[in-house]
């Protein structure tokens, strides 16, 4: 019998950060929600491969950022008037404004993180997956 190959799937590298090069190393350091702040890590430790392709790369995070927000506002608004029966009259407005500023508050460490991750996985033309990790 040969060596099994142990593959991690792309979609399961995405949702747990892991590098897009190897998805064995971190991408980041930290929780999302905790008292040890999140930072982006320079490199893999697994692979060596570096995520600030250039400076100021990251900067294209704020553009999937925005999108990210901008659905979970949406998102925050129409159930808002679905759970408060239908009310858009002015006094209601209060509720939707704290509602969607809380939750956008609650969510900006989750973007951030997944911002990131989706510009590193999907966006990135120079980072491609490199089986030969995955060998023994």
């Amino acid at each position: 019998m040969g060596h099994s190959i142990k593959k991690t799937p792309k979609l399961y590298a995405l949702l747990t950060g892991k590098c897009p090069h190897c998805r064995r190393g971190e991408i980041f350091t930290g929780s999302i929600y905790g008292f040890n702040v999140q930072r982006t890590n320079y490199k893999c430790a697994h692979c060596g491969q570096r995520f600030e392709i250039e400076p100021g790369y990251f900067y294209a995070a704020m553009y999937v950022s925005y999108a990210m927000n901008m659905v979970e506002m949406i998102s925050m608004g129409f159930a808002t008037y679905y759970l408060s029966n239908g009310r858009l009259d002015f006094d209601s407005l209060w509720l939707y404004v704290g509602v969607i500023f809380l939750g956008s508050l609650f969510l900006s460490p989750l973007n951030y993180r997944y911002s990131r991750i989706i510009l590193l996985h999907l966006l990135s033309p120079k980072i491609k997956y490199n089986a030969n990790f995955d060998k023994p």
